[in-house]
């Protein structure tokens, strides 16, 4: 069986992909969490992040490459239809390189709801790239997904960005706010954010990256 390394379901938005693609696609693998600060990542991953598959003696680490190397052993993880399978491709490429002023000012911390203290231009054009590309791919392909009827890997690769909307309050048009409140009633999405608000771990760097941006208007985490 696969064992898929994690961190943080609070924090890891590069954790979630992999998992929720193989939790969706009904891939089995054994979860291993290890909290930021609280372990070596380098002893199950040569880059020293997560997330990392173990496949027996195959060590595969990088969130788009775990989906490649699953895609050559399971259907789904791509779309079947070529046109939409290389749409799907180029957009989790976009999202896997860029977006990086939405990932700095908008760091993944499902627990808490923060009020941004401004959205600066770099914010806003990534933001309105995010919303483009779902109403490109919801319009091309049909829905109900970014890439036609079914679930694949470039879902997996936007899912974080459904909730860092929701953590920082950001809103969308319509479309795209149909588009990530179907992503955030997944079941598997479901249960990752139940386990995030459980999670006993707080971890300074990724606190204060959150908290940077903002004022805390709530924290729904256990205390």
């Amino acid at each position: 069986m696969y064992v898929l390394y994690i961190a943080n379901k609070n924090y890891s938005s590069w954790s979630l992909r992999p998992w929720l693609l193989m939790r969706q696609l009904g891939i089995a693998f054994e979860e291993r969490l290890v909290p930021f600060g609280e372990g070596d990542f380098r002893r199950f991953s040569p880059s020293g992040k997560v997330p990392c598959l173990v496949d027996g003696a195959r060590t595969v680490w990088d969130s788009l490459a775990i989906c490649e190397y699953l895609a050559e052993r399971h259907d789904g993880v791509w779309p079947a239809d070529e046109a939409a399978r290389t749409w799907a491709r180029c957009a989790s490429a976009e999202m896997h390189s860029g977006f990086q002023e939405l990932r700095s000012r908008c760091s993944m911390n499902l627990g808490i709801r923060v009020e941004l203290s401004e959205t600066p231009a770099a914010l806003a054009e990534d933001i309105a790239r995010a919303e483009a590309l779902w109403e490109d791919g919801l319009r091309a392909f049909g829905g109900p997904y970014l890439a036609g009827g079914k679930f694949t890997a470039v879902d997996a690769f936007y899912a974080p960005v459904a909730y860092r909307f929701l953590t920082y309050g950001i809103p969308l048009h319509r479309p795209p706010a149909h588009y990530a409140e179907r992503l955030r009633g997944l079941k598997p999405m479901r249960e990752w954010y139940a386990a995030a608000l459980k999670e006993p771990w707080r971890e300074d760097r990724h606190e204060e990256a959150a908290l940077a941006s903002g004022r805390l208007t709530d924290d729904l985490r256990s205390r």
